[in-house]
Order: structure tokens, then C-alpha cells, then sequence
């Protein structure tokens, strides 16, 4: 992958008649041939961004460049690059796929090419569905031909506004294969998503936007390690109310309804304090009954990111 910048945001804000600010201020480089996950919840901007880069919206100031055009001025040029997969299913329910296909490939200006459709169509594993009416497929056979539309125009970038939302997660893992083939062929892919398991499992890069703000953009594997805590749960014998005053420094919580301590820790630090927590819950009279450890995931730090952001 190159670090060669594809798309740059710069300083954009987007207010609508009422006074909301949609976006405030939103910085943001994207790279070629990676695939960032724009994480946030419902609100925070990520459509409207979307709609940005797009030249759909039209930011109240700032300015957005694709492939070093600006997306307002070159709109034509820029929009030809972008392949946009919309969160809501929106297709034209009697058209057969292949020629629907093929009709928003001719939308773009682009030549007849049935050989690249229909690779398209393998490659999502729609061919034998090519001669099927849209309003026939499954709900996850109708995200595949949003997919296949936006890809008809040979698009450099893709965005994909909640890909896999009520498919299930079979399909899901099936996207993901082929998001990372399209990857692997060249494509930038921008991906919303409320899966955070989705970012953890395809993105390079992760940017987290909160009340029309970037609060954080980051290497996946470098916010997980930073960010990153380890949860160690003591299982207890007897079941405890309240932690013993003793242990009271050690920020702990009860959890499985008493049953179990937990204990968060950085595994990254010269030493954890498990040693001495041990020995001291033991001073404390309390038995112990088990041991488990585990990695924080995305999805507690996306909680974490957001909590502080508020």
C-alpha cells in the first residue's frame, strides 16, 4: 500500500438553515489502496461527510480534493472516480441485474464492456442471479447489486455506507472477502459501519468522528495497542457485595453478579500490579476459584473515544 494521499479534507464545515452544524471543522487524509473504517454513532457526520467527498453536500467552507481535483469545481472528473454504495436498498425492482448493471456503467459515459460486468457479477457471486429481477434477490443478493453498480464504472474509490446491516453474518464475512479482493485490486474503499467487529476484521485505518468532529484517526493495530487495556476476571468462591476497603485502590468491579472480580490493566506497562492484586485479595480473605484474561476490542475503545469526546 502507498501512503500517497487520495482524498484531502480540509477544514470542512457544513451548517444547514436552523443553525446545525453537521460538520465542524472535519480534517481528514485518505490514502490510496487502503480501506479506512469511518466509525460513529448516528448523527456524528458520516453521512454528510460521505455526501462531501461525493459532491453531493456542498461544505459551507473548507474544501475537498480527490486525485488532486477539487470535488465542486471538477464534480464530473471526481464523481467518475467514486463508486458510492447508499445505506438504503434502492433499486429499480423489475430490472434483471445484468442489464441494470450494465445501464449504470452507460450513466458514467462509459463504453459497452459485457466481459467486465460480468466479471463483476462472479466476483460477487451474482452471475447465476444475472437474468433474476432485482425485486427477486434476498436482502443480501440486493446489497451485492448496489455493489455491483457502483463498480461498473471502474471506480477508484468505493464508499459503502453500512455494507453488511441486516444481512446476516455469514454474508457478512462474505463482503468482507470481497471488499478485501477489491483492496487487492486497487480499490480505496471508505466503509461505515456500526459492526465495530467489521473495522476490526478488513480496516487499515480506523477514524472515529463524534458531533461533526474527527475525535481520532489511527492505525487499527497501533489504537488497539495503545488504546488497548487487558481485562482480568478473578472468579471468586463465595459471592461479594461490596469490594473489601483494602482493594479499594485497585479500581476494580464486581461482575458476574458477584461472583468475580475484574480488573483492567495496561498490557503495554513495565509492570501490571496482577502480582500484588493477587496477594492482597488473598489478604483480603477472598478465595479463588479462577483466572481469565483477555484483550479490550475495538468496540471498548470506539465506547472509550466516544465517552470522552461527549
Amino acid at each position: 500500500m502507498t501512503s500517497e494521499t487520495l482524498i484531502k479534507i480540509n477544514n470542512v464545515y457544513k451548517s444547514y438553515s436552523g443553525g446545525f452544524e453537521a460538520l465542524k471543522g472535519v480534517n481528514l487524509e485518505i490514502k490510496r489502496g487502503e480501506i479506512l473504517a469511518l466509525l460513529g454513532p448516528n448523527g456524528a457526520g458520516k453521512t454528510t461527510l460521505i455526501n462531501a467527498i461525493c459532491g453531493v453536500v456542498i461544505p459551507s467552507s473548507g474544501n475537498i480534493s480527490v486525485d488532486g481535483h477539487d470535488v465542486v469545481k471538477d464534480f464530473r472528473h471526481t464523481r467518475s472516480l467514486i463508486g458510492l454504495v447508499p445505506q438504503e436498498l434502492q433499486l429499480e425492482a423489475f430490472e434483471q441485474v445484468f442489464q441494470n448493471v450494465s445501464y449504470t456503467r452507460g450513466l458514467y459515459g462509459k463504453k459497452k464492456n459485457p466481459a467486465l460486468i460480468e466479471q463483476i457479477l462472479k466476483d460477487l457471486s451474482l452471475w447465476d442471479k444475472k437474468d433474476n429481477r432485482l425485486r427477486e434477490l434476498s436482502g443480501g443478493m440486493k446489497r451485492r447489486a448496489l455493489i455491483a453498480k457502483a463498480l461498473s464504472h471502474e471506480p477508484q474509490i468505493l464508499f459503502l455506507d453500512e455494507p453488511t446491516a441486516g444481512v446476516d453474518i455469514s454474508l457478512r464475512r462474505d463482503m468482507w472477502r470481497v471488499v478485501k479482493n477489491l483492496q487487492d485490486s486497487g480499490v480505496t474503499i471508505i466503509l461505515t459501519t456500526h459492526y465495530i467487529e467489521e473495522a476490526e476484521a478488513i480496516a487499515d485505518r480506523v477514524s472515529v468522528i463524534n458531533n461533526g468532529e474527527i475525535v481520532i484517526t489511527e492505525n487499527k493495530r497501533d489504537l488497539m495497542q495503545k488504546m488497548g487495556q487487558k481485562l482480568l476476571t478473578i472468579e471468586l468462591q463465595d459471592k461479594i457485595s461490596v469490594i473489601p476497603e483494602s482493594l479499594k485502590n485497585y479500581n476494580l468491579s464486581i461482575t458476574e453478579n458477584g461472583h468475580a472480580l475484574c480488573f483492567s490493566y495496561n498490557s503495554q506497562a513495565e509492570t501490571t500490579g496482577i502480582t500484588k492484586l493477587l496477594q492482597d485479595v488473598k489478604l483480603a480473605g477472598l478465595k479463588l476459584k479462577d483466572l481469565k484474561s483477555a484483550q479490550t476490542s475495538l468496540e471498548n475503545i470506539f465506547e472509550q473515544l466516544l465517552k470522552e469526546s461527549a
